[in-house]
C-alpha cells in the first residue's frame, strides 16, 4: 500500500531542477488578444518604476483615461494656512493624541489627505484623419487586433481605417522611463497619420487616472530644442524628450496639446523619453526588452499546470503567469505600489503599509528577492518618523503609518489612525530574508528594525489586572476595518500576528548573540487567546452575530493559520471555523487577498479541494480579466489579489515550515493535478 502511494504522489508532485520546464512555451500560451475597442482596463508595458497603459491601438489614441506613470510622478498644492493639531483620545486612561481630522481645520485636513497626489505624466496618441479630413473616431475602426508578447514585454496592435492598414509596435525600456513605437501604415504618406502628445495637471480626487485636462492655466508645458517639453505644474517640474526616425515636425494645437507630424513614407519610429540623460533608439529599446524579459521568464520559480486533468488548470496558470507580468510592472519599484499600481491613482496615489505584504511578499517564495528588496528601504527610511509616532503616545518602539507616500507622513482618518495589524510586518520581511540569506548581514540590516517594532508591539498590548492578560485595543481598528474602534478589542488576526512576531523577534536576537527581551516574553505568554465562541473562532472579542451580520469584509480571523504559521491556534477549532467561513461568508463584499487568503488556510487544514476552489471563486472580487487585472469595484484593478495568487501558490506548491515534507502539499492528491514547479520556496 505504501508503494502504491509513493508513486501516486510521483504522479501528481513533480519537484523539478530549474531549468527543467519550457518556461517559455507555458508563458506564451498565455499571450492575449484584445479584439474589443471597447475591452476594459489597458494593455501595458513597463518596469516596476515607470508604466505606460494603452488602448486597442497601441497608444492612448481614444480612451484619456489610461496613464503614463512613475514612482517619481507626485504633485503638491500649496498648503493652507494653519497647524495641524493631533486628536487625544482615551486610551486606557491615557489621552493619547492620534492623527484625526480636526473640524477647526477643515481645509488643512483635507489638504493632508490629498498630498501629495500621483499625477498622469501625459497622454501619447494616434492622430488619424479619415479621407475627408474628419478626425478618426473609434467607431471608425475596423479589423482591430492586439496581440502581446509576454516573453518579450511586445504589443503588435493592427486596424485599419478606411481599408488602409495601421499596424502599431509597443514596448517599453526596462529600466529608464522611456516607452517607443514603431508605427507602420500607408496613411503617413498620406498624410493622415501622425502622434500627439497632450500633458493634464494633476488630478486631485482620490480616485482618478491623476489626469486634470480642464485646468489649462495652472500649468505650464514650453517646447524647447524642438524635441524637448519642458513641464511646470507647481512646484513640480520635469521634461520629456523625443526622438524620432525620420524627419518630423511638431504643432502645437492646443495649450499643452502638440501634434507630431513625420514627414512621409510608410514607417516611423518614436521614442518617449520622461527621465533620462540618453534616450536610445526604437530598436536599441526593443532589443533590451527582449533580452531582459526572457531573463526576468528564467528566473526565479515556476509551475506548469498543463498535465493536469482537472479542467480549471488553464485558468488557474493564466492567472499565475499574468500575475507575475502585472506584478513585474506595478510591484517591484523603488517604492512599494498603491492598490492599483501605476494603472491609475488610489487614494491619491499613496501606497498602504498594511499591503506591502500582499503585493511584495510572494517575490521572496518566487526566488526574486531583488525585486522585492528594490522598495523594503521604506521601512529604515521612516524609522524615525515612526519612532517619533510611537513616543508622541507613550509607546516604545516605532509606529509606522497606514497609507502615505514617498514622505512617510500619514494623513488624518480614523482608521489610519487606528489600524495596528501593518505593524507586525517589518519582522515577517525579516523571517523572509534570514530565510533566504542567513548571514550576519542580513542580522545587521533588520536588527534595528525588528527591535523598534516587538518594541511597540510589546507596548502596545495593555496589561488588564483582572483578567491577567495583554489586550489589544482600544481603539483598533480590525483587519475588516468594520468595527467598532472604541469598543471593540481583541481581534483574532492581530493577537495571532503579535505572537508570531515577539516570536520572531526574539529569535532574531538570539541569532544575533543578544539575550531575550523579558517584556516580549511576557506579552507573548500572556497575550489574550484568540477570542472564541461556540467552538468557533471570532473575527474579535464579544463580536455581536458574526455569521450573519458581520460576516463581510475580510475573513481575517482564519489568516492565522494560513498566511502565518498559526502561533496560539487550536487547528481542531480552526477547522470548525474555517468550514463556518466556507459557508456563511459573503465573499462578494470582500477584497481580492481574501480569496487566496483562505486559501492557505485550507491549504494547511489539507482541505487542497477548497483551496483550489477559493483560487477561483467565482465572486466579482476574484475575476481576473484578460490583463490579468482584477476588480470588482472600486479600486481597479486591485493588485494585492496578484500578490496574494503568487504567494498562496508558492505555498501550495512548495509548501510550509511544518508540513511533513508531503510533496505539493496545498494541490489535491487524487491525480486531477498534476504540478510540476521549480525554484520555489517554502513559506513560513
Amino acid at each position: 500500500m505504501f508503494f502504491i502511494v509513493a508513486l501516486s504522489c510521483k504522479a501528481y508532485s513533480q519537484q523539478l531542477s530549474t531549468g527543467t520546464i519550457n518556461r517559455k512555451t507555458v508563458v506564451q500560451r498565455h499571450n492575449f488578444h484584445i479584439t474589443d475597442p471597447k475591452e476594459p482596463g489597458p494593455t501595458q508595458v513597463g518596469n516596476g518604476n515607470f508604466a505606460y497603459g494603452f488602448d486597442i491601438t497601441g497608444m492612448q489614441t481614444f480612451n484619456d483615461q489610461f496613464t503614463t506613470m512613475s514612482h517619481w510622478s507626485w504633485h503638491s498644492t500649496p498648503p493652507p494656512n494653519g497647524v495641524f493639531i493631533k486628536t487625544e483620545r482615551d486610551t486606557h486612561g491615557r489621552m493619547i493624541p492620534y492623527e484625526l481630522p480636526d473640524p477647526k481645520q477643515k481645509a488643512l485636513s483635507e489638504w493632508l489627505a490629498g498630498n501629495p497626489h500621483r499625477f498622469n505624466l501625459g497622454r501619447i496618441g494616434l492622430w488619424l484623419k479619415n479621407e475627408d479630413g474628419t478626425i478618426v473616431t473609434l467607431h471608425d475602426i475596423q479589423h482591430a487586433d492586439q496581440y502581446f508578447d509576454l516573453w518579450t514585454a511586445t504589443a503588435v496592435s493592427t486596424f485599419e481605417v478606411q481599408g488602409q492598414p495601421v499596424k502599431v509596435t509597443t514596448v517599453a525600456d526596462p529600466d529608464k522611463d522611456i516607452v517607443a513605437f514603431k508605427i507602420t501604415s500607408p496613411l503617413i504618406a498620406a498624410k493622415r497619420l501622425g502622434v500627439f502628445i497632450e500633458f493634464p495637471y494633476a488630478n486631485l480626487n482620490a480616485f482618478s487616472n491623476g489626469s486634470d485636462y480642464s485646468k489649462p492655466q495652472l500649468h505650464q508645458t514650453v517646447l524647447v530644442n524642438e524635441a524637448t517639453f519642458q513641464r511646470t505644474m507647481d512646484s513640480m517640474r520635469y521634461e520629456v524628450k523625443v526622438r524620432w526616425s525620420k524627419d518630423n515636425k511638431i504643432e502645437e494645437e492646443m495649450p499643452h496639446r502638440y501634434r507630431l507630424l513625420p514627414s512621409g513614407g510608410n514607417e516611423v519610429e518614436y521614442v518617449f523619453d520622461f527621465n533620462s540623460d540618453e534616450t536610445p533608439s526604437f530598436a536599441e529599446i526593443k532589443a533590451r526588452s527582449t533580452t531582459y524579459w526572457e531573463s526576468f521568464w528564467n528566473s526565479g520559480g515556476f509551475i506548469d499546470l498543463s498535465e493536469s486533468k482537472d479542467p480549471r488548470w488553464k485558468e488557474l496558470e493564466r492567472r499565475i503567469v499574468l500575475s507575475q507580468y502585472t506584478m513585474k510592472i506595478n510591484a517591484s519599484g523603488n517604492y512599494p505600489p498603491q492598490e492599483t499600481g501605476l494603472v491609475n491613482n488610489s487614494w491619491y496615489g499613496r501606497f498602504h503599509y498594511e499591503m506591502i505584504l500582499w503585493h511584495n511578499a510572494h517575490y521572496a517564495l518566487w526566488d526574486r528577492w531583488p525585486l522585492l528588496n528594490n522598495s523594503l528601504h521604506v521601512y529604515e527610511d521612516n524609522l524615525q518618523g515612526a519612532k517619533n509616532r510611537a513616543a508622541s503616545q507613550g509607546y516604545d518602539g516605532a509606529r509606522y503609518p497606514k497609507c502615505t507616500g514617498p514622505d512617510g507622513r500619514e494623513w488624518p482618518h480614523p482608521i489610519h489612525a487606528y489600524l495596528v495589524w501593518q505593524q507586525p510586518h517589518p519582522v515577517f520581511f525579516a523571517d523572509l530574508d534570514y530565510r533566504a540569506h542567513p548571514t550576519k548581514a542580513t542580522l545587521e540590516k533588520w536588527l534595528a528594525i525588528t527591535e523598534a517594532s516587538a518594541d511597540f508591539l510589546a507596548s502596545y498590548a495593555y496589561y488588564d489586572s483582572l483578567r491577567k492578560e495583554y489586550v489589544l485595543g482600544t481603539p483598533i481598528s480590525a483587519v475588516s476595518e468594520n468595527n467598532d474602534y472604541y469598543k471593540d478589542q481583541n481581534p483574532a488576526f492581530e493577537l495571532g500576528y503579535w505572537r508570531y512576531a515577539l516570536r520572531t523577534a526574539q529569535l532574531f536576537r538570539e541569532k544575533a548573540g543578544l539575550p531575550a527581551k523579558p517584556l516580549w516574553n511576557k506579552v507573548y505568554q500572556q497575550l489574550s487567546p484568540i477570542p472564541l465562541k461556540d467552538g468557533t473562532y471570532e473575527q474579535w472579542e464579544n463580536i455581536n452575530q458574526m455569521w450573519t451580520l458581520f460576516n463581510y469584509e475580510h475573513p481575517a480571523l482564519v489568516g492565522i493559520y494560513g498566511l502565518l504559521p498559526g502561533d496560539g491556534v487550536d487547528t481542531t477549532i480552526m477547522k470548525t471555523t474555517f468550514k463556518k467561513v466556507l459557508a456563511s461568508w459573503r465573499f462578494d463584499t470582500g477584497w481580492g487577498w481574501d480569496f487566496p487568503m483562505v486559501a492557505m488556510t485550507a491549504a494547511r487544514l489539507g482541505s487542497a479541494d477548497e483551496a483550489i476552489n477559493m483560487l477561483l471563486h467565482p465572486s466579482p472580487k476574484n475575476n481576473y480579466d484578460k490583463h490579468g487585472f482584477v476588480g470588482g469595484g472600486n479600486p481597479y484593478p486591485y493588485f494585492p489579489t496578484n500578490g496574494g495568487l503568487l504567494y498562496a501558490i508558492a505555498l501550495m506548491a512548495a509548501g510550509w515550515d511544518g508540513d511533513n515534507n508531503i510533496p505539493t502539499p496545498g494541490f489535491p492528491k487524487d491525480g486531477s493535478w498534476v504540478v510540476k514547479w521549480e525554484g520555489l520556496k517554502k513559506a513560513l
